[in-house]
């Protein structure tokens, strides 16, 4: 089988190299184009010291010159929406890890990708080990009535709360079929300390150096507690889930939204 032809989007970006990094060092993937706003000169060396690719910051240039059949983005919310509306409606397959997209922008994508029969892998958090979590919390979010959310991210992460957080909110809330308990508060100088609520879910945002990506989920009953923590120490997590999924998209003529399905955890549900 002939290699899968991958173009990053946001490839001056750390999890843009990281991604090129992830694709050069894959057999059955070939990095063949690098796109981001900031580019400067025409082409991007490749990691693995083996050559250079195109780069531009038009992504309609690359896809001309390079006819990849994915693009990986992990750039900004929004830069992703016109890098989807370019490459989808040129028949370009995406693996999406940019965070910040709202319910707007999900349902775009999931038109976009059905009118043009074009598959597409959208996931705020591509750690396998988020994605297990997500769906432990998607199990246990029945059996529980209250629920905080506690998301760590360094200090340059500009969205907030963060992707993670609001994915495995939408999750559980799923799950149950409707909100959970929100306990009353008052007024005062201190009113918003308890953070965003979805759904009758607290989440809390924490932006400081000495961080990477962290989430922490609390459910509650009376006399009882179940605590779910996620770490990622190194943006290396997510990589052989990109991987996973650059191969995966080929397969599809849908957008899914998650790694569960990729995974195997479950039939997509949004």
């Amino acid at each position: 089988m002939s290699q899968i032809r991958v173009a990053v989007h946001g490839v001056l970006g750390k999890m843009g190299q990281e991604v090129l990094r992830a694709v050069c060092h894959d057999a059955d993937l070939q990095a063949v184009g690098a796109v981001d706003i900031r580019a400067q000169g025409d082409a991007f060396p490749l990691p693995d010291g083996t050559g250079s690719i195109p780069l531009s910051a038009d992504l309609d240039s690359i896809i001309t010159s390079s006819s990849p059949d994915v693009l990986v983005d992990f750039s900004t919310a929004s830069a992703t929406m016109p890098a989807v509306r370019t490459a989808v409606g040129r028949g370009v397959r995406m693996v999406i890890g940019t965070t910040g997209l709202s319910q707007a922008n999900q349902d775009e994508i999931r038109e976009l990708c059905a009118s043009r029969g074009v598959g597409a892998v959208v996931a705020a958090n591509f750690s396998l080990a988020a994605a297990i979590m997500v769906h432990a919390c998607r199990t246990a979010a029945r059996f529980f009535d209250y629920a905080d959310i506690i998301e760590m991210h360094h200090e340059q992460k500009l969205d907030a709360p963060s992707g993670t957080a609001l994915a495995t909110a939408r999750a559980m809330v799923d799950s149950r079929g409707g909100a959970f308990s929100y306990p009353k508060r008052s007024g005062g100088e201190m009113a918003a300390s308890r953070g965003s609520e979805y759904e009758g879910i607290a989440i809390h945002s924490v932006r400081m150096p000495g961080l990477l990506a962290h989430q922490q989920v609390t459910l509650g009953a009376p006399g009882q507690t179940l605590t779910v923590r996620l770490d990622q120490i190194s943006r290396e997590a997510f990589m052989p889930s990109v991987v996973l999924a650059s191969k995966r998209v080929m397969e599809l003529k849908e957008a899914v939204f998650g790694l569960e399905r990729i995974l195997g955890l479950q039939e997509e549900q949004c």
